[in-house]
């Protein structure tokens, strides 16, 4: 059996965030991590929104239990509730399971020389 997770085997950067208003909220700055089921990059590659560079600084798992609210303000939300209400909008009738680990990307703007 094949561990979908397994660091060799990862989605494509470009699909790494595709929302909308998650794309509006990198843009802005308010919005510095997200979570994925799956890994979609590795430090130190570049992702581009909008003709904006930004590179991945961190990639690690975490449990969705261990969500605190400073991660979901990276995430661009208020806090931890108001983040975890988001996601099970996005997707309907998941479950929120506290032991379930997602793959965390943190990025950073690069600046325009």
């Amino acid at each position: 059996m094949v561990n979908q997770h397994a660091p060799s085997e990862k989605e494509n950067i470009e699909r790494l965030i595709t929302i909308p208003e998650d794309i509006k909220k990198v843009i802005s700055g308010k919005k510095s991590a997200t979570r994925r089921m799956k890994r979609f990059a590795d430090v130190g590659e570049v992702m581009i929104l909008e003709g904006q560079k930004f590179v991945i600084e961190k990639v690690y798992q975490q449990a969705l239990g261990d969500i605190t609210d400073e991660d979901a303000k990276k995430e661009g939300y208020e806090s931890f509730e108001s983040y975890k209400e988001s996601i099970l909008s996005i997707h309907p009738g998941m479950p929120w399971i506290p032991t379930l680990k997602v793959w965390v990307h943190e990025f950073s703007p690069i600046e325009k020389a």
